[in-house]
């Protein structure tokens, strides 16, 4: 539905365009994982990730009012009302893992979880083909992100691994219902589908979020980072939206998860830290994925 039916004529250059855009969301989400990452190790990561809906919740109601939509349908905000359910879940669990210090299992797990989770649904259900390029750069990228990813791992604090990795395949599975339920939604309905599922994402999180009151009298600024963290993330899911109406899902949504490979860049840039072996050949991987996706 939400999917672009590509004409013989300009079937190339709205692929490239796909292309562009889920890339674009991959930056905005790796940008959103590293931020979130450190943050949630100072505030606890319920309201982390209650604030950082709100913060997503702006931006796309913003987008919305300021880009027009031909129809919005029931169903179109109920595929986005399922997607919200889902980034709630992820980024919940997601934050939860790293809030343990374990961003080595977590992300990963998550993203590599996720992007096969996508593909299989994609290629089962949603009658996308990709051609041998592609597959090629689907394959390739899901060890690609493992290491990226696993490359950190000894950083932070222990945490015991059957609960990381139960946050990780959770987290998953919230990535995988996020992606797949968004590209769903009608293109006519536009922005609003993301603006629905903010909102049943706020309205997940907020018993959480109370539970935990007591974190709002933090420092404002923290908070003020939780909600552009938010902010972030929103542009991140709109850009991945517009990504699906140029480009087939299978494609789309593995550009969008090389986000692991933003926060192993800014480590290296930011904080200085060393690339190991493994990050460097799953950065490599990445590249080619991502130009046999391109061609593919």
């Amino acid at each position: 539905m939400g999917q672009a039916v590509h004409g013989h004529g300009d079937a190339g250059h709205r692929g490239r365009v796909g292309v562009s855009l889920a890339l674009a969301s991959a930056a905005c989400y790796g940008v959103v994982d590293f931020a979130g990452g450190l943050l949630s190790r100072r505030m606890h990561f319920a309201v982390v990730t209650f604030l950082g809906q709100i913060g997503s919740l702006l931006p796309a109601l913003a987008f919305a009012l300021v880009l027009p939509a031909e129809a919005v349908r029931s169903a179109d905000v109920l595929w986005g009302v399922l997607s919200g359910a889902g980034s709630a879940a992820a980024m919940h669990f997601l934050n939860r893992g790293l809030s343990r210090g374990a961003m080595s299992v977590v992300v990963p797990v998550s993203a590599v979880t996720g992007v096969a989770l996508s593909v299989v649904c994609g290629v089962a259900f949603l009658g996308d083909r990709p051609g041998p390029l592609a597959w090629w750069g689907i394959c390739v990228t899901v060890p690609a992100l493992w290491l990226v990813s696993g490359g950190r791992a000894g950083r932070g604090r222990p945490s015991p691994a059957g609960r990381v990795a139960t946050d990780g395949l959770i987290a998953s599975l919230g990535v995988a219902v996020q992606y797949i339920g968004l590209a769903q939604a009608d293109a006519a309905s536009g922005v609003w589908p993301v603006v629905a599922g903010r909102v049943a994402a706020v309205l997940l999180l907020l018993p959480s979020a109370r539970r935990h009151s007591a974190q709002f009298r933090r420092p404002l600024g923290m908070s003020v980072r939780a909600v552009a963290i938010g902010a972030g993330a929103a542009l991140g899911l709109i850009l991945y939206l517009w990504a699906t109406r140029q480009q087939m899902l299978a494609v789309a949504v593995v550009l969008a998860s090389m986000y692991p490979a933003v926060p192993t860049l800014l480590g290296l840039t930011v904080l200085h830290e060393r690339v190991t072996r493994a990050q460097a050949t799953g950065l490599l991987g990445a590249a080619g994925a991502v130009v046999l996706l391109s061609l593919g």
